[in-house]
């Protein structure tokens, strides 16, 4: 069985990230370790579009009166729109330098950064880079489903600012959460740890890997699964 677990080695480079890398991600050249390598993934192509559908949905600010004969008097005129999803929503162009690829902001940004002006610069750097073709849209999802793609993700784990590009997404979703109330959902294992045999696993929405709490293990599905075979057969064989 292959686990995730804690190592002593190199730190990811991500400051959102407390783990060491591994041999295998050390050979490949990674500073980004894999789970984070996934968990860009996860918010690039499972929860992010999730996120934009809410916040589409709020874009007109909540709006109270008083209802006189089927129709609603305002006290005062509603306000076109809510300015933190407005701002999230904001258009990009691909010429944009809102932020370098090591994470310093510009002077002229004020506000909540638009999702795809955190993505275009990114996408930019890349392509820029290694001379690919950009998205043929610059729509967030569209950008997150080029920048999700494996090649990309393979290529930038393996980048001085990987670690930037992480914790730049880590920032961005926060900021989505924030205003849609939409986060994912974390639930105990009732599983005991393969590696310590604490019962402190936890599954994370959309998460490839199962987190240990007690020894920060980490452990795919078929994994946890192929423990409890084994486990299983261990005590069948000892009431034997």
């Amino acid at each position: 069985m292959t686990t995730t677990a804690p190592h002593h080695g190199p730190p990811c480079s991500a400051a959102t990230c407390h783990r060491g890398l591994r041999d295998d991600e050390l050979a490949a050249g990674q500073t980004l370790c894999s789970p984070c390598v996934h968990v860009i993934g996860v918010w690039l192509t499972a929860e992010l579009p999730r996120q934009i559908i809410v916040l589409e949905g709020s874009r007109q600010r909540e709006t109270t009166g008083a209802s006189t004969g089927g129709r609603t008097a305002y006290r005062t005129a509603p306000l076109p729109g809510r300015d933190d999803v407005l701002n999230l929503l904001g258009p990009t162009a691909w010429s944009d330098g809102i932020r370098d690829p090591y994470g310093q902001a510009h002077a002229d940004q004020h506000g909540a950064i638009p999702i795809t002006g955190v993505l275009i610069p990114w996408a930019r750097t890349i392509c820029d880079e290694r001379r690919w073709n950009p998205p043929a849209t610059l729509t967030a999802q569209a950008l997150g489903a080029w920048l999700a793609r494996t090649a990309v993700l393979e290529y930038a784990s393996r980048r001085p600012w990987a670690g930037n590009f992480r914790d730049e997404l880590h920032e961005l979703m926060r900021t989505i959460r924030a205003v849609t109330r939409l986060r994912p959902q974390r639930r105990p294992i009732p599983q005991p740890c393969p590696r310590c045999d604490s019962l402190t696993m936890i599954e994370t929405d959309h998460q490839l890997y199962i987190d240990c709490t007690t020894c920060e293990s980490m452990f795919t599905r078929d994994e946890l699964a192929l423990a409890a075979r084994i486990t299983a057969a261990t005590l069948n064989t000892d009431a034997a």
